[in-house]
């Protein structure tokens, strides 16, 4: 008998917790329907723990709810990043439980507001990248990026996004991804005109735009090929080993940037630029011993390291001159160079050349 009792006990308060939760999900609703998504989620944040032992009806009814606030915090751009992977969390917990039950409440919607959410996302990133706020576009695509790993343009603009706001690190991490992933970012894009708006928009494929323009919608069509972006990824990313002062992946980056195309002088120049910065690190190193004999003994070992360093940017600078040979930055550059190695023969004969 009184394991009867302890067994009616329980069942009393699951129930009783399940009608508590069903109150507070009609209550964050409410809040919600009247734009007070903020308090909506404070409800939900801090009655989830009630959903545990209710039926997967209910956890669709919460998760869907709590989706639909995250997402619409995100809309007003309030920790739009943040809140739109929590939103998709919980559309994806709606997936999980409406699948269990095969009762399919919401999937629907649900997979509707996970696609508006990419849209929203890939359009707030844009506009960031327009404002200047670079960090916060970056944190954007990548987002993107984690919903649909397949849309991998979206990591290429996180990583370029990344180097503008000069956030390195977040570069070189997206940067090497795309390398990992063998991204190269060349296609075939499919254009056409919007009879009613003018504007072009684009087509995932030859097939879907020549619907849209059978059924009277669009005019105009273009392809346009896009070239491969692998020196340009490659490039970026060694100028973020760069300014992080990992001096061998940003040269032997930028070393297999140049195996792509012998030509590219932003390579030689950077490259230049390297050995130079080298040069300056020692020189702070340099700066900073003393005088005692051990310290003079590691001062000549130093500064003989810091001239062999500043000579191995000259063939880099007079590559650029070869091809290029009015280029002011490598000119003045290499004038540097032959000047701090009492180089003056050579230092003599460029200047006469200008």
């Amino acid at each position: 008998m009184k394991e009867n009792i302890k067994m009616l006990s329980c069942l009393l308060l699951i129930s009783i917790g399940t009608f508590a939760q069903k109150d507070k999900i009609k209550e964050a609703q409410s809040l919600f329907d009247k734009g007070n998504s903020q308090e909506a989620l404070a409800i939900l944040t801090k009655t989830e723990y009630l959903i545990l032992n209710a039926p997967d009806e209910d956890k669709s009814d919460y998760y869907f709810l709590k989706g639909n606030v995250l997402k619409d915090l995100a809309v007003k751009n309030i920790d739009a990043a943040n809140n739109f992977t929590l939103a998709s969390q919980s559309y994806q917990d709606v997936f999980l439980y409406e699948n269990e039950s095969g009762k399919f409440k919401w999937t629907v919607k649900a997979n509707m507001a996970l696609k508006d959410m990419k849209a929203s996302l890939v359009n707030g990133a844009m506009a960031d990248f327009k404002a200047g706020n670079f960090k916060e576009s970056a944190e954007k695509s990548y987002k993107v990026y984690l919903f649909d790993k397949k849309d991998t343009l979206n990591l290429c603009n996180a990583a370029a996004s990344s180097i503008n706001a000069k956030d390195f690190n977040a570069a070189v991490t997206y940067y090497e991804i795309l390398k990992k992933i063998n991204y190269s970012g060349k296609g075939v894009r499919y254009y056409a005109t919007n009879k009613k708006t003018k504007e072009e928009d684009t087509f995932i494929s030859p097939k879907a735009r020549e619907s849209a323009i059978q059924q009277g919608l669009y005019e105009k069509p273009r392809t346009e090929s896009i070239p491969s972006k692998k020196i340009e990824i490659n490039s970026n990313l060694a100028y973020a080993y760069l300014e992080n002062k990992d001096y061998p992946k940003a040269e032997s980056t930028y070393n297999y940037v140049l195996e792509l195309n012998p030509n590219y002088i932003d390579a030689y120049i950077n490259l230049a630029y390297l050995k130079l910065q080298m040069k300056k690190d020692l020189a702070d190193e340099i700066s900073s011993l003393g005088t005692t004999p051990a310290e003079m003994k590691q001062y000549d070992k130093l500064n003989a390291k810091k001239d062999d360093i500043a000579r191995s940017a000259i063939p880099y600078l007079k590559k650029v001159l070869t091809l290029e040979p009015k280029n002011q930055d490598a000119t003045k550059t290499l004038l540097g160079v032959y000047r701090s190695l009492d180089m003056n023969a050579e230092y003599n004969a460029l200047k006469a050349g200008m």
